[in-house]
């Protein structure tokens, strides 16, 4: 891993400036948002905005870069995002930041596109399982270090609008110096969501409700912690608990899909978020409790996305993996739209509790789904299973298709071994 990083490091050190610059403008918005009298659906229909863009960039960006280039296209939306961050403090309308959000959603995803692209052609065969697992900590480090700058600001001034434009202008630098030439861009032939729905139910209905857990903790919690009387310092660590508890538990759920049933995995582990959101609802007033609770869910459902991406690889074949990769960003990207919006509707009705409300029922739902497929179908044996690669919802088709090529790659070494 560490070869991986040394190979890569100015792309790496790029993307982590990125992911402090879009999870600071994130938290940000739900706690600037309350400030400027905002009320909670206001603030869920502008935090789905993003993922509106976000599905519609990760759509459009791989014409963009055929058109005119990776560098052309990653250096124009690098400074549209720039600019975007700038404006919001300027025009504090909600509809204008719902607009802003859908423009910036749009730039971020077409970015990420660009940098995972180059990710991927620095990785080798050899050296891919690492590369995404490296990713995925910068991703998480990202997230989790703009939560110390978001506490270290005054959320009513600019300063904290500039951190994030600056930031991601900085990122260019180390990207756009370092890769040479810029790699060639190919996409995969897409599988039709009937073909893929009738391969795993399971990964599709999993993959949409864990959309909207996503959106709703990327996009809601700084709201939930305002709602809630939470200072900025508690709003932070609230945030960063989550996602340290999606880095710290999804290295050893990944090992563990790979040595049992996948699908009992899914319904332990959906369960699990599901009742730590519960206890979140029960504990609401006592915030250390919330952090363990906080650090639960984030470390219950953020492993969840791989794991289902895994468990649908194991009923297709080798040459579809990377053709249902489109289709499964595209139901989680719905499903992430629908989840600000749900989240705000019920924390109009009972409260800030709404927010685990909303996070409890989705991962029951998947649970209880996934016990109910096991009534339908069997599970395939574990020795006939893929292998689980390590990836996050803020990646993009690219990374997902890295990871099923990845899958690809050591499904091909296990029958090439047998054969043996």
């Amino acid at each position: 891993m560490i070869s991986v990083f040394r190979g890569s490091w100015a792309l790496f050190l790029g993307m982590l400036l990125l992911m402090v610059g879009n999870g600071l403008q994130g938290s940000l918005l739900g706690v600037r948002g309350d400030i400027e009298g905002f009320s909670t659906f206001q603030l869920s229909i502008i935090m789905s905005g993003y993922f509106v863009g976000f599905l519609f960039g990760s759509k459009m960006a791989p014409e963009m870069i055929r058109r005119v280039g990776h560098v052309r296209v990653f250096a124009a939306l690098g400074s549209f995002i720039s600019a975007i961050l700038i404006l919001f403090p300027v025009i504090t309308d909600p509809i204008a930041w719902t607009l802003l959000r859908v423009g910036i959603g749009f730039c971020f995803s077409g970015v990420y596109v660009t940098a995972e692209s180059w990710l991927n052609n620095a990785a080798t065969n050899e050296t891919r399982g690492q590369t995404l697992s490296v990713y995925l900590i910068v991703q998480m480090a990202g997230i989790v270090a703009a939560q110390g700058v978001l506490a270290l600001g005054d959320p009513s001034g600019f300063i904290l609008f500039i951190v994030p434009s600056v930031l991601v202008s900085l990122a260019f630098a180390p990207i756009l110096l370092s890769i040479t030439p810029a790699p060639a861009f190919d996409t995969t032939k897409s599988m039709s969501f009937r073909e893929l729905f009738g391969a795993s139910p399971l990964g599709c209905v999993g993959i949409f409700l864990l959309g909207g857990v996503f959106s709703a903790l990327f996009g809601m919690a700084a709201v939930y912690g305002t709602s809630e009387g939470l200072s900025l310092g508690e709003i932070s660590i609230f945030i960063a608990s989550i996602y340290l508890g999606g880095l710290v538990l999804q290295f050893p759920i990944g090992w563990v899909s790979d040595r049992m049933d996948r699908r009992l995995l899914i319904m332990a582990v959906s369960i699990a978020g599901a009742a730590a959101a519960v206890a979140a609802m029960m504990l609401g007033g006592y915030f250390p409790a919330i952090l363990v609770c906080a650090f639960l869910i984030g470390g219950f459902s953020n492993p969840l996305y791989a794991l289902l991406i895994a468990y649908t690889n194991d009923f297709l074949e080798l040459e579809d993996m990377a053709a249902a990769s489109g289709g499964l960003i595209f139901i989680n990207g719905i499903g992430a739209i629908a989840g600000p919006v749900v989240t705000g509707q019920l924390m109009d009705f009972a409260g800030p509790s709404g927010f685990f409300m909303f996070i409890g029922f989705m991962l029951a739902g998947i649970g209880i789904y996934g016990a109910w497929r096991s009534t339908r179908r069997a599970a395939p044996q574990v020795s006939d299973t893929g292998t689980y690669a390590h990836i996050s919802q803020t990646a993009t088709a690219v990374a997902v298709e890295v990871a099923q090529e990845f899958a690809i790659e050591a499904a091909q070494e296990e029958l090439q071994e047998s054969a043996t």
